[in-house]
């Protein structure tokens, strides 16, 4: 059955602990193909680049619990912000209802970059992207929205709420703003990751065979110039500071084997193994996602978004206004679902079943229930239809900010130094 307004609203007014979604996933090519995890810097003499743990397996009926070594696939941050792209990607196809805020890059000649918004920023409507840009003539800190966002506070939400209710979900530290370290601090209400359990490490082969048959011997190659990577005339190589031929690969005064054709990518690439990111093969893969209702019930709101009080209607506009931030959350989990699980290269994942969502009441009993992405749009359709009539609302449509200057001509500076570092390679 799918979860009505009126069982998401009773479990967040305070007869529920949260909500839950459990996924039991296994690789495309089906169960003990191997997975690629994230990698990490190796510290040390590490074995491995990626980030294994210990987790203990509750046993079923009947068994014992048991000790596997496991390695996360995807983090709570990672799944944070495909939740979040599958909200925007869901406000953009028109399907839902919520307010964005966002930098429009369109004019300012920067190559590959339109609009960035609050679900794409890193530090959601508290990034210093959006604090270095204007709405209208004021910088966003400056003007009413940012006046808004900038003084309200987890006890006084509504301004927030009326902004961004994403990050209320989604959690949120304001510490761009003027108060720095100071700044309001939101808890994330919704958590998820995937987690490989019980696994085995592999090893990766690399090798490849050149179709031209470049050796090493015909070198040195030298690096170039005007943008030609490189050259096989040190007539034509770029100079040094002191007037010395580069070779390919190499900077002033830098020490090694350099100027091989490898450094252009021609040539054989010798077999190699590689034992600290050779992917992973596992019993099992687990997707969890979890919704705080106690983190959303600490939200208060003493007052509408424009700053009136309330009187005696504040219980029941608050529980709306928490019963639509909950519903969001869920409408996230299920957009994402439906999306699937390409977590990157050799780390594509298909659901084993449907994902089984779950209302966990305070003393731990479950009701089950289904919640397709339609029916999960439809609920926070009617959440926020409710709330506002209650005297919450949020705001409506998106709100466009102009990049500062410096900040066009800082990420200009940038994208010019990668593609120095880029054509140097």
């Amino acid at each position: 059955m799918a979860l009505s307004y009126t069982e998401l609203r009773d479990g967040v007014a305070g007869a529920a602990a949260g909500g839950r979604c459990r996924t039991e996933l296994q690789p495309l090519g089906g169960a003990g193909d191997k997975v690629f995890p994230p990698t990490y810097a190796p510290e040390g003499d590490a074995k491995t680049r990626y980030a294994l743990e210990e987790r203990l397996v509750p046993a079923a009926a009947g068994g014992r619990s048991e000790v596997v070594q496991a390695v996360v696939l995807d983090s709570v941050a990672s799944q944070a912000n495909r939740f979040e792209l599958a909200l925007l990607a869901a406000i953009r196809r028109g399907e839902l209802a919520v307010p964005v805020t966002s930098v429009d890059f369109a004019g300012s000649g920067l190559a590959g970059l339109d609009r960035v918004s609050d679900y794409e920023a890193p530090h959601r409507i508290f990034d210093s992207l959006l604090r270095d840009s204007y709405d209208g003539e004021s910088l966003f800190r400056n003007g009413p929205a940012g006046r808004a966002v900038t003084e309200a506070k987890p006890r006084d939400a509504a301004a927030l709420y009326y902004h961004s209710p994403h990050t209320l979900v989604f959690g949120g530290w304001d510490s761009t703003g003027p108060r720095g370290g100071l700044g309001a601090k939101y808890e994330r209400a919704i958590t998820s990751e995937i987690v490989a359990l019980d696994i085995r490490q592999g090893s990766r082969t690399a090798s490849r065979i050149d179709p031209v048959g470049i050796e090493k011997s015909a070198g040195p190659l030298y690096a170039g110039v005007n943008g030609v990577p490189w050259e096989i005339d040190p007539a034509k190589a770029a100079l040094d500071e002191k007037g010395n031929v580069l070779l390919l690969g190499a900077k002033a005064g830098a020490r090694g084997e350099t100027g091989r054709p490898s450094q252009a990518n021609h040539g054989n690439v010798t077999p190699t193994i590689d034992d600290r990111n050779g992917g992973i093969t596992a019993r099992r893969i687990a997707g969890t996602t979890t919704l705080s209702l106690i983190q959303l019930r600490r939200l208060l709101f003493p007052a509408r978004p424009d700053g009136t009080a309330f009187g005696g209607e504040r219980v029941a506009a608050e529980v709306a206004a928490r019963t639509a931030l909950a519903a969001l959350g869920l409408a996230a989990a299920a957009l994402a679902f439906e999306e699937g699980f390409d977590l990157r290269s050799r780390c594509v994942l298909v659901a084993d079943g449907p994902a089984a969502f779950e209302l966990v009441k305070r003393d731990g009993t479950v009701t089950p229930f289904d919640l397709s992405s339609a029916d999960a749009l439809k609920l926070v359709a009617e959440s926020a239809e409710r709330a506002a009539a209650a005297g919450l609302s949020w705001r409506l449509g998106e709100l466009l900010l102009r990049p500062a200057g410096r900040l066009v001509e800082l990420i200009r500076r940038s994208q010019q130094i990668a593609a120095v570092a880029e054509a140097g390679q």
